[in-house]
């Protein structure tokens, strides 16, 4: 079953969020910093720099591994993969693969060395094992990693939004921000962990209710399956060695596999979440059950993707006459809102779900 042009509105002008919409993203900004407040004011209040960037070495597994999920995956993640899915198909998705293999090898090569030398940074083994100078150039390379790419994070998603939603850019930037940097600062590692548990489950949220209300529209997920795959959507990648090729089974894997090495072994990020368990053992165990819940958001984005090529498969928004959107990093944006604003305080649950995303990746401890 295809939609055609007239039975989906293509509408020229932005999408108004409601007043309901505006409640349920305020009620999540307020219970993000909420959380920071209860931790600055709970138990022993952050006194210690352990207790603070490392939650004191005793948090429980659960909240670990949904962290280490949500701070690995970005606003990047849950507006770009569904875009690629849409515009080249499903070859993207072998990555998941690779991150996994890439997750693993960490658990393997980097987690036990930070686990013996008991160091609460892997900047400070850099400085033990190569020396101050070489700590001091791969800090500044990470800052300025950090910044160049938490400036996309957080200003992605406010772009989009703005694109097809009366949401200001600058309201999200900064909103988004001041949310981030309060229950951080005020609740330290063990707000960080909490909050991430909680915006876990927005961005979880958000994907199921756009592919619940995608296939419903469609008429189940076979229609959805049978549409991608007539308009060429339903791909394998290939086995070319050519570096020209966009995708290949080579370029996929190991990209995934280093992406999710470094991120894991290396980025600050992620190590500081990786050591507030006290023990190795423990350590392993929440990274392993992140891997699950990691390659299960990313499945689900790139079906996300899918059921929004299948929607529009014969009414492109970014190529329509009215064109009421730009670029493909807006089709999950523009589709919340085209499908879920008829449904009070839903379009806004679905925004919280990408706000979410952003500022699970903007706490960077050093």
């Amino acid at each position: 079953m295809y939609f055609d042009w007239h039975q989906i509105t293509m509408r020229e002008h932005k999408a108004m969020l409601g007043i309901v919409d505006y409640i349920v993203i305020l009620v999540m900004l307020l219970m993000s910093g909420g959380i920071g407040v209860y931790f600055r004011f709970a138990g022993r209040k952050q006194k210690t720099a352990v207790e603070y960037l490392l939650a004191g070495k005793n948090m429980a597994i659960f909240p670990v591994t949904f962290s280490l999920m949500a701070s690995f995956l970005s606003s990047a993640t849950i507006l770009g993969m569904p875009a690629e899915m849409y515009r080249y198909g499903t070859q993207y998705a072998l990555k998941i693969v690779g991150v996994a293999i890439g997750i693993l090898l960490s658990s393997f090569l980097f987690l036990p060395v930070f686990f013996q030398i008991q160091v609460p940074t892997a900047y400070e083994y850099i400085q033990r094992r190569f020396g101050k100078l070489t700590r001091n150039v791969c800090s500044f390379f990470f800052v300025l990693q950090s910044i160049l790419y938490l400036a996309v994070v957080l200003y992605g998603p406010g772009l989009a939004l703005s694109a097809v939603t009366n949401l200001s850019v600058w309201v999200s930037v900064i909103s988004i921000g001041t949310v981030c940097t309060f229950y951080c600062t005020l609740g330290g590692m063990k707000a960080v962990l909490w909050t991430d548990v909680f915006q876990s489950v927005l961005m979880f949220f958000t994907m199921f209710a756009v592919i619940i209300k995608g296939c419903i529209d469609l008429g189940g997920v076979p229609e959805v399956v049978n549409i991608a795959n007539e308009g060429g959507r339903l791909l394998w990648p290939g086995v070319e060695l050519d570096p020209k090729v966009r995708y290949t089974i080579f370029n996929l894997l190991l990209q995934g596999a280093i992406s999710g090495l470094a991120g894991y072994g290396t980025s600050q990020v992620q190590v500081q979440r990786l050591l507030t368990v006290k023990s190795l053992a423990r350590s392993r165990m929440a990274l392993y059950l992140s891997i699950p819940l990691c390659c299960a958001f990313m499945f689900l984005n790139c079906f996300t993707g899918i059921v929004i090529y299948a929607y529009y498969a014969k009414c492109n928004p970014m190529t329509s006459p009215s064109k009421p959107i730009s670029s493909a990093d807006q089709l999950l944006p523009y589709f919340i809102m085209s499908t879920l604003s008829n449904y009070p305080g839903l379009a806004g649950l679905c925004i919280c779900g990408i706000f979410s995303a952003a500022l699970s990746t903007l706490v960077f401890r050093d």
